[in-house]
């Protein structure tokens, strides 16, 4: 059993790093990185396209990462 969630954690946490990879960016430079928070809470736009499956997988692999991180520790 433990082996098993081990694995799927391994494969999981592959399938997160490339998701996230994959994701455009916000904004680039110090720039954006100062106007960039403001953006968020004031403009609140939606991702749309492939950066939504993006994010909507980014949300369900980074669950999935810490319950079977929670499931290695307890099986160990």
């Amino acid at each position: 059993m433990h082996t098993f969630f081990t694995v799927l954690l391994v494969i999981v946490s592959i399938l997160l790093i490339a998701v996230v990879l994959l994701q455009s960016g916000r904004s680039a430079g110090l720039s954006g990185a100062i106007s960039g928070g403001a953006e968020q809470l004031i403009g609140k736009q939606k991702a749309r396209g492939i950066d939504a499956v993006f994010q909507k997988a980014t949300v369900v692999l980074a669950t999935l990462f810490i319950v079977l991180a929670v499931l290695v520790a307890y099986f160990a």
